[in-house]
């Protein structure tokens, strides 16, 4: 792992390499919600904390309910899991796909447990020149024949870029017809417009061969509770990954604090008009700067392509964490570059800060 190549909510590795203390780090890099953890989850929390000597609800009944009002899916088609990444391992395990495409610039779970699990991995590409946004009908003409498995992340990351639920549902079409699985990562959903119908959810019934999975870190702020959710509608899928599923995986604050956030109405309406706002801001503020693209984003992070040539995302990255202000040099993201940042919304005043800076390191 090389120094900029860190994950980007692991400050404790970035304060011991570069000796400053973790408290003191301005973190655009995790993509988490600045407004924090809910009070809601708070108050569950404190108010239930002698629930840690006893076990969770072994098929989590309440915590299904929450989810099931929130997203409008059937409770028999929710698993909840121990974070995102737990639901990504079992699905593709369970699946153990011979041959799984992955759209990408993206996360690098994804190939790593197709690895894992013996499959064999394609990546295709999203194209710069067309703004990293993906063309279905080129995607769906592309496909191998002996693919069993797409992986996509909507909006995508790094890219911010997003498929619509009449592309989703094209493709989903395409892939049922010819017995291929459909996993969709919609960890960043929450922050998109509601308008632009981005999210899957509601194809969820229709598709067997759908798989949605969902995270509570980045919108909820609550990387550290470790709770996610997946959707599929397919009972048998389900079942089989329910069989390979550890008992418990999710601990109780976390079935607790999932019981009482899907339902804080304040906060989420709260977070949605920030990043709505800064997202607008930022992105107009950008596009004046001559010396990078910025790439259009329908989510909390903003993905920028440095045009001078004597400067790389390491000469930036570094730069600013002389500042303590971290970012994510987007060098290791497959197919691009090492001109290529990446970097959260958070609130007004840190985000007017990081502009200032940026613009004096690369306009200046």
């Amino acid at each position: 792992m090389t120094e900029t190549n860190q994950h980007g909510g692991d400050l404790d590795l970035i304060g011991r390499k570069y000796n400053i203390p973790k408290k003191e780090l301005i973190n655009f890099s995790g993509n988490v919600n600045p407004l924090g953890i809910p009070d809601s989850i708070k108050e569950a929390i404190i108010e239930n904390i002698n629930c840690i000597s006893g076990y969770p609800d072994t098929d989590y009944i309440s915590l299904r309910k929450s989810i099931s009002s929130y997203t409008n899916v059937d409770i028999e088609n929710i698993i909840p899991g121990n974070g995102a990444t737990e639901l990504i391992s079992l699905f593709i395990k369970t699946i153990s796909p011979k041959q799984a495409l992955i759209i990408s610039p993206s996360y690098s779970e994804y190939e790593r447990e197709i690895k894992l699990n013996k499959g064999n991995t394609i990546l295709y590409p999203l194209k710069e020149d067309n703004n990293f946004i993906l063309n279905v009908d080129e995607l769906i003409s592309s496909v191998p024949k002996n693919t069993d498995m797409i992986i996509l992340c909507n909006p995508n990351n790094p890219t911010g870029t997003a498929m619509d639920i009449l592309q989703l549902e094209t493709l989903l079409k395409h892939c049922l017809n010819k017995k291929i699985y459909v996993m969709i990562d919609e960890t960043y959903i929450e922050f998109t417009d509601p308008n632009k119908k981005i999210s899957a959810v509601s194809l969820v019934s229709s598709y067997k061969n759908l798989f949605i999975i969902r995270g509570t870190a980045k919108f909820f702020s609550a990387p550290g509770l470790r709770l996610g959710y997946g959707l599929c509608s397919n009972n048998k899928l389900i079942n089989k990954i329910n069989s390979q599923k550890d008992p418990w995986s999710v601990n109780i604050f976390a079935a607790i604090a999932g019981e009482k956030m899907f339902k804080d109405i304040d906060y989420i309406t709260k977070t949605k008009k920030l990043i709505s706002e800064e997202r607008k801001k930022i992105i107009s503020e950008l596009k004046k700067w001559k010396n990078i693209k910025a790439f259009e984003t329908e989510s909390n992070f903003v993905l920028i392509k440095l045009l001078n040539n004597n400067t790389t995302s390491d000469d930036i990255f570094k730069k600013l964490i002389s500042q303590k202000i971290v970012i994510r040099d987007a060098s290791d993201f497959p197919f691009l570059g090492n001109n290529y940042l990446r970097f959260c919304i958070l609130l007004p005043n840190q985000n007017e800060m990081l502009l200032n800076t940026l613009k004096t390191i690369i306009e200046n």
